[in-house]
């Protein structure tokens, strides 16, 4: 779900009108959300216009009932409560029409308060949660004796449970527009004499580099050219910390490409050079995170490390894992953040939690970050996006410095996650003396040559494109790799399954044996992680285990290796490097290889069905 806003357009010819400004805006974050959408503006009364599917549709929607407003907002849906339809869509309009809002996240005692509507004579068109706190919003104002519709707005939310993300308009107060947050993220944009509001920072950047970003229980109040910034439950008004962003227009462009996938699978030689940037120095002998600065000797001398995440990011951790034990030989764990936060974990003072996310909004990661901060230990992130949540509310940290990645399915994202661990690990190692200088150093000289053999691993593509013809009707795939590549492997298997539909599963090789070799058949594409490394030899007779029971076998191998050649149906070349850093050689093939499959099988790469890009609901 998604949320964008624009106030403060004078009403004159020369100015462009608020429904234009959310049409973009929406387009810009429906990476974020597109089962719906709608938009509500206002000059003299409230319009409101919405419709099921993509914000093309509601363009198209807007042709035939035209709306006109200097006062706006806009939201894309995924969808939570309800399924998508018209009726479901955001903005959600009171009873009475008196109160207008749009909404992210779950109110989760959204039925206790319907019941208690229902009792005093509300009636309900949606299956959704926001039309529940759009009204309760409505019956608290009429209902109290409120000296304006912020106290009113306060009390209403102080009574909800659960995470939101809300603006809200009021046919009360014309030139008024409010805002407030738990637990959803919101972000104020400061132009001249004009303010945007938006759930990330992607339909702001072209407008205004100034921005500040709202913390929980935030109530903001934005008028034509006039912002008031208070907490819910304190009428002081405070004074916002406005920050530069560091993003330009062009970042969340295709920019020639086809799909933003794409764009963002070859932007990764970039993104790679910008995350080692001021970080990894041959020429000094040293790799130097200074987001680590203020904690690293409490961090090499912890007990263990526990590593949550999701998704995408969860296999970051699990590399890091390796990378981190096998390195600097502290103890590391890795949780999924929703897991780890409802089974009571054992959490000590030195301990050290470290959470991943591309954008630092998680919900379940933040949840579980919090929960490890309450038990005293030193919580860390890894993230991509400069002022967001986790950056906020850890100790310390390290961006990855990816840029905007608006495909649901991370590519670069990964990759300089994958980056930031493994020079964590390094770094740790170097500090605690369990590697030696000389491998120190080799290390620190391969990372520096790290983007240019990505270059040359992108390269492949057109070759990977024709592997993928060979298996865009499959049903099945597996995804095999050892040691250090099983994490590689775990993410082969969810990029295919997520834009592909293909259903894939990752396991360690040797797990092969202990039942998904029952599924093999001349049908089943085998993919096997199989670089060289120590254990080569034995991902060589797990992939002769396959090829006996007529499998299709697909190798990532090191360039000139051809122990495979007579195994394998197809390999695909990467460039030699140190073992430790082999793992984002290897993913890059794999992440072409599910890309070419899934446009080939006509799917939306971008936009893969039932999935959003941040996920800030539980």
């Amino acid at each position: 779900m998604s949320v964008n806003f624009r106030n403060g357009c004078p009403l004159s010819a020369e100015c462009v009108p608020a429904e234009e400004f959310e049409i973009k805006g929406q387009k810009r974050l429906e990476y974020r959300g597109y089962d719906s959408a709608g938009i509500a503006t206002r000059n003299e009364e409230i319009q409101v216009v919405k419709a099921f599917g993509k914000v093309a549709t509601l363009e198209e929607k807007l042709l035939e009932n035209p709306v006109h407003g200097s006062i706006g907002m806009g939201h894309t849906r995924w969808a939570t409560h309800g399924e998508p339809n018209d009726l479901n869509a955001h903005p959600h309009t009171s009873n009475n029409g008196q109160v207008v809002l749009i909404h992210n996240g779950i109110i989760e005692n959204y039925q206790v308060l319907k019941q208690k509507l229902q009792n005093e004579g509300y009636t309900f068109q949606s299956e959704t949660d926001t039309e529940v706190l759009v009204n309760w919003i409505e019956y608290i104002y009429n209902h109290g004796l409120y000296t304006s519709f912020s106290e009113a707005l306060s009390v209403a939310i102080s009574q909800v449970e659960g995470a939101f993300g809300l603006v809200v308009m009021t046919t009360s107060e014309k030139e008024k527009l409010y805002a407030t947050r738990r637990g959803s993220p919101l972000v104020i944009g400061v132009g001249k004499d004009e303010y945007f509001l938006a759930s990330d920072a992607t339909p702001i950047v072209e407008y205004t580099k100034r921005v500040f970003y709202l913390e929980d229980d935030d109530l903001v109040v934005l008028t034509r050219n006039k912002m008031e910034l208070k907490k819910v439950a304190i009428p002081e008004e405070r004074k916002p910390q406005i920050q530069e962003i560091e993003m330009d227009v062009e970042a969340i462009e295709k920019g020639g490409y086809d799909y933003f996938m794409e764009k963002e699978i070859f932007e990764q030689p970039r993104a790679l050079r910008d995350t080692m940037r001021g970080r990894v120095s041959p020429e000094f002998d040293n790799i130097q995170l200074g987001g680590l600065a203020p904690v690293i000797e409490k961090l090499k001398n912890v007990d263990r490390l526990i590593i949550i995440s999701c998704g995408t990011s969860w296999h970051a951790g699990l590399l890091g894992e390796y990378v981190i034990e096998q390195l600097a030989r502290i103890p590391v764990e890795v949780e999924y953040a929703s897991e780890f936060r409802y089974r009571e974990p054992v959490i000590h003072e030195k301990d050290a939690v470290l959470a991943i996310t591309q954008s630092g909004e998680t919900a379940d990661t933040l949840a579980a970050l919090r929960l490890a901060r309450e038990a005293g230990a030193t919580v860390l992130g890894v993230c991509n996006v400069v002022g967001s949540s986790i950056a906020r509310e850890t100790d310390a940290g390290v961006y990855t410095h990816a840029g905007p990645e608006i495909g649901v399915a991370s590519t670069k994202a990964f990759t300089t996650q994958l980056a930031v661990m493994e020079m964590i690990g390094i770094l740790l190692a170097k500090e605690r003396g369990t590697i030696t200088d000389e491998y120190y150093t080799q290390l620190v000289k391969d990372f520096d040559a790290l983007p240019g053999m990505v270059e040359q691993a992108l390269e492949k593509s057109e070759q990977i494109e024709t592997i993928a013809e060979q298996y865009k009707d499959a049903n099945n795939a597996l995804f095999l790799g050892r040691g250090i590549f099983f994490p590689i492997a775990l993410e082969g298997a969810l990029k295919l399954k997520e834009i592909s539909y293909i259903h894939a599963e990752g396991y360690p090789a040797a797990e092969m044996k202990h039942g998904p070799i029952a599924l093999i058949d001349e049908q089943m594409p085998v993919v096997f992680v199989a670089t060289r490394h120590q254990h080569l030899d034995k991902t060589i007779s797990n992939m002769q285990e396959v090829k006996a029971r007529k499998g299709q076998v697909i190798a990532i191998v090191t360039e000139g290796e051809t122990a495979m050649n007579d195994i394998a149906d197809h390999t695909i070349e990467i460039t030699a490097t140190s073992e430790i850093l082999s793992p984002i050689l290897a993913v890059l093939p794999l992440q072409l290889l599910s890309y070419h499959i899934a446009v080939k099988r006509g799917c939306n790469v971008d936009q893969p069905r039932n999935l959003a890009k941040s996920v800030t609901v539980e």
